[in-house]
């Protein structure tokens, strides 16, 4: 730049110089000649550049810049630094807001941001799903038009945003949400949503837990304290009355024993500090001691058929597994009427193996079998205190069968019987060469 004005101030000066001579040479006119040529061609240098600046202002690009000489290269010079800078400012911004997107893309939680009017200005693929929202649709629109809920209006004008809330939204999907709004910037505002429908799962589980818990023991503790009442009132000498009231309370109690040693079953099972053992369990043996404890059992009552088609084993914790493998006995011969079948099986099937154990029992409507393996569930909960079950072998089976990468499999038909299978993958099995076919039948 400071060579382009040197230029021009030679040119003045030669300028200036000529008009001399030219006055010495021809008087006044001649120099006004020599002058108003000069800065004609000076003033057309000019507009030539001025033209070629206008038409590529119409479509700026650094790569187009046009030539310039004099003092013009060092404007077009400028020009062509500049805009290389902004260029390299904006591509700059273009990738922070491509990796904000993307971070925000990415994020397990909704993100929507308002501006000071409450419309939407940008919100993530969570965020979408959530409030049932089309960015590319949505994007200006009142967040007050996409999420109706009275609560979540009043907790937009109220601006208290210290605590969540906690909304149920079913547009895009049945979710319960917890939302925060969190102001910033220039009157903007970040909502945060999350998806607390496991959490909220999880906390009705609790509760009902705890009721039912509390409902299984109220029974038998209000027996035992009615008779001990009882007892209490009328002297021990009341031989009769002990003899008809302690096995009764005897009864009582044990149950609440079972119930007990269920839950701590189901606790133990359920902690992570407490893995799974690695044992090679011989299962056909298992299989025939099971068998033997079906027998006491049924008393008689039913006919308990084996069938041990493979000599397979497992790996895992057997007393784990016979406690799975019993629960699964003991439902079947309690719901199974006299003269029923119960049959227990080990068979391979391709590349798993399985224990089945299949009645002829009452059966199980369609719609109680998602719901089985949950603690406490009972199809029929007065049948269930007749047979004696604390409503917890499913679960039981369903956590060992966890722990074993296992997985329970339930066919049912009302009046003609249920088949309970538990599958295990080929990493638990340990082959055995297939001895004869095993059956046996009571």
């Amino acid at each position: 730049m400071n060579n382009a004005w040197g230029a021009h101030l030679n040119i003045f000066l030669i300028l200036v110089v000529a008009c001399a001579i030219a006055w010495a040479a021809g008087g006044v006119q001649a120099a006004l000649v020599v002058a108003v040529v000069v800065l004609a061609a000076l003033l057309l240098h000019h507009l030539r550049h001025i033209a070629r600046l206008a038409r590529w202002l119409r479509d700026p690009d650094p790569e187009t810049v046009p030539p310039g000489r004099g003092l013009w290269d060092g404007v077009f010079g400028d020009l062509y630094r500049m805009l290389r800078r902004q260029r390299q400012s904006e591509s700059q911004l273009t990738a922070s807001l491509e990796d904000f997107q993307q971070a925000g893309a990415a994020m397990p939680d909704g993100l929507v941001i308002l501006n000071a009017s409450d419309r939407i200005e940008w919100c993530n693929p969570m965020a979408e799903r959530h409030f049932g929202l089309d960015r590319a649709r949505d994007v200006g629109q009142s967040i007050t038009y996409m999420v109706r809920q009275p609560q979540f209006l009043d907790y937009l004008q109220r601006q208290n945003y210290s605590e969540p809330l906690i909304l149920r939204q079913s547009r895009g999907g049945d979710y319960v949400l917890s939302v925060q709004l969190v102001p910033y910037g220039n009157r903007q505002t970040l909502v945060i949503s999350r998806d607390v429908t496991d959490l909220e799962r999880v906390e009705t589980m609790r509760r009902d837990f705890i009721a039912n818990v509390s409902h299984e023991l109220r029974t038998p503790l209000t027996v035992l304290c009615g008779f001990l009442e009882t007892i209490s009132d009328s002297g021990v000498s009341d031989g009769e009355l002990l003899r008809r009231s302690l096995p009764l309370m005897t009864e009582q109690a044990r149950r609440m024993q079972r119930l007990v040693e269920d839950l701590l079953t189901l606790s133990r099972l359920e902690s992570s500090h407490n893995p799974p053992r690695e044992e090679e369990i011989d299962v056909p043996e298992l299989a025939r001691a099971l068998y033997n404890d079906a027998l006491a059992l049924s008393a008689g009552r039913h006919r308990v058929l084996l069938d041990v088609a493979t000599g397979d084993w497992l790996l895992g914790a057997e007393e784990e597994l016979r406690s799975a493998f019993g629960n699964l006995i003991s439902n079947a011969v309690r719901y199974t009427p006299e003269r029923g079948e119960v049959e227990i099986a080990w068979r391979r099937d391709g590349a798993e193996v399985r224990f089945s154990v299949r009645d002829s029992g009452i059966g199980i409507a369609a719609q109680h079998i998602p719901r089985l393996t949950e603690r406490f569930y009972r199809v029929d909960r007065s049948r269930s205190r007749e047979t004696g079950g604390t409503g917890l072998g499913l679960a039981i089976v369903k956590h060992v069968l966890n722990r074993h990468q296992g997985r329970l499999e339930i066919t049912s038909e009302p009046g003609r019987g249920s088949t309970f299978l538990a599958v295990f993958p080929r990493e638990r099995v340990m082959v055995r060469e297939a001895p004869a076919a095993l059956a046996h039948s009571a």
